[in-house]
């Protein structure tokens, strides 16, 4: 295995941190080094009215001054969400996310995964986070998940040109590994401003997380999905009704949830039959 291959192979497992050979206790208590004082030279005897002479200062006296406080740095996701903000169109956001340097994870990924479609169709879905095949193609969803999703939606008349996709995280989090707290704290500026700037009349969010963050709520998928909910999106005067719906690679571990995918999916045909009639 040469040194590119094995590097590649720590980054698809999630190693993102370089170790030294030998652990390295870092709670133990590390003495400072002993100041070596040489030995005084004899000297003649002082007179009785001569002052006593002075001892060399002492370590503690000869201490370096306190380094000066660091000045303190704004927090990543606020200064995320003054990047998103500032982004008056799609290109100018996606340049903002390319060249923001606040979030770990763009420095191990491959590609930034920023959106595929139709942004002017007025419907957008809102995935998760992108995987291997995503993060190599630059595109959401086109994996085995996203393929799923593909035959989903065209079972009910839909493809990417009717919809515009993107995902809450748009780099591959090292190992597929789920995004922190952190994480989802310093994108969601992104998806938000990227929500504002497409103004869609329907949303659709796919998966437990992509909802939690869009709608704040704590519950769980499988109680949220079935009905249309009102999100209030930052820069839009009114809310946007959203559809939770179960991520399509929970369908692919769990075959038996596909019936509740599929109502949601009439839930869905049914009701972009309805905007467009009246």
């Amino acid at each position: 295995m040469d040194e590119l291959a094995a590097l590649r192979w720590q980054i698809e497992i999630g190693a993102d941190e370089a170790i030294a050979e030998a652990p390295v206790d870092r709670l133990a208590r590390r003495e400072a080094p002993r100041a070596v004082v040489p030995p005084p030279a004899p000297s003649a005897p002082t007179p009785p009215a001569a002052a006593a002479p002075r001892s060399p200062p002492s370590a503690a006296a000869r201490a370096e001054p306190p380094a000066a406080p660091a000045l303190p740095t704004v927090p990543a996701a606020r200064r995320a969400e003054e990047v998103a903000a500032a982004a008056a169109t799609r290109e100018e956001l996606r340049a903002a996310l390319a060249a923001f340097d606040g979030c770990g994870l763009a420095a191990t990924a491959t590609n930034l995964v920023f959106s595929d479609g139709n942004p002017e169709s007025g419907l957008m879905f809102v995935g998760e986070g992108p995987g291997a095949e995503e993060d190599r193609a630059g595109l959401p969803f086109v994996g085995p998940s996203g393929k799923l999703l593909d035959r989903m939606l065209a079972s009910i008349g839909l493809d990417r040109t009717r919809f515009l996709i993107t995902n809450l995280i748009p780099w591959r989090p090292p190992g597929n590994r789920n995004p922190s707290d952190a994480e989802v704290a310093i994108c969601l500026p992104f998806l938000m401003r990227h929500i504002a700037l497409v103004r869609p009349r329907r949303l659709v969010l796919l998966g437990a997380m992509a909802t939690r963050a869009v709608t704040g709520s704590k519950s769980g998928i499988r109680s949220l999905r079935g009905s249309w909910r009102n999100v209030a999106i930052p820069g839009l005067e009114n809310p946007i009704p959203a559809l939770p719906m179960l991520h399509p690679a929970y369908l692919l571990r769990t075959p038996g949830a596909k019936r509740e995918a599929w109502a949601d999916l009439i839930l869905l045909r049914r009701t972009l039959d309805h905007d467009a009639a009246g």
